[in-house]
């Protein structure tokens, strides 16, 4: 009989511990398991212009904030006004209590045309909000290295030259909006262009809670 009731305790903890265990497993991964990517891209920093050719680095300005990025050139007939359009359409989505805690940046792949002054005109045509979104535009190392972060990859077409002498050229590229939370880590990517603005705004939401 003594035996019986040991055996007995022994298999209710063994299945307690077991519980315990599951539900803080549960609750320690419960975030990460409501998004495909768990990337960390805050160890290195990259040094842009701002639209008000201020020196920023990134993510670091991004620090403590829910982020919306991409990567764009200005010239772009489509995926590219395309895809700031709809990230300017979440942000207007967005519940008022959390819009100053989300960060919207534009980082330029084509940085030879894509000047401060070209991206601040971009955005102020756009009527973009310069509290929350950030255009940047750097060298080609820093781009490179950011594009290569986030596997965004380009083609350039074929140059030619307009009568006044102005180069002219097309980029073939990845269509991409990406989603980092708060501690600098990339949670989703998105087809820019064509995104479901309610799954982005949820996702933000989610982060924010």
């Amino acid at each position: 009989m003594k035996q019986k009731i040991i055996k007995y305790f022994i298999l209710t903890l063994t299945l307690f511990l077991n519980l315990t265990l599951f539900l803080n497993l549960t609750l320690l991964t419960g975030c990460y398991d409501h998004f495909p990517l768990d990337q960390d891209i805050s160890r290195t920093q990259n040094a842009f212009l701002n639209q008000d050719s201020v020196e920023v680095e990134f993510p670091e300005l991004t620090k403590g904030k829910i982020t919306l990025m991409t990567m764009v050139f200005t010239h772009c007939p489509d995926i590219c006004p395309m895809t700031t359009h709809n990230m300017h359409l979440v942000e207007q989505k967005l519940p008022d209590e959390i819009k100053d805690d989300v960060k919207l940046v534009v980082i330029s792949f084509d940085p030879n045309r894509d000047t401060p002054s070209v991206l601040k005109k971009y955005a102020e045509l756009r009527e973009y909000d310069f509290s929350r979104w950030s255009l940047l535009s750097g060298d080609d190392q820093n781009t490179k290295e950011v594009m290569l972060k986030f596997d965004v990859k380009t083609i350039f077409t074929d140059s030619t030259y307009s009568d006044d002498g102005e180069l002219s050229y097309n980029i073939i590229h990845t269509d991409r909006m990406s989603l980092i939370d708060q501690n600098g880590r990339l949670r989703n990517n998105y087809k820019g262009s064509v995104v479901n603005l309610d799954e982005v705004v949820e996702d933000i939401k989610y982060l924010s809670k």
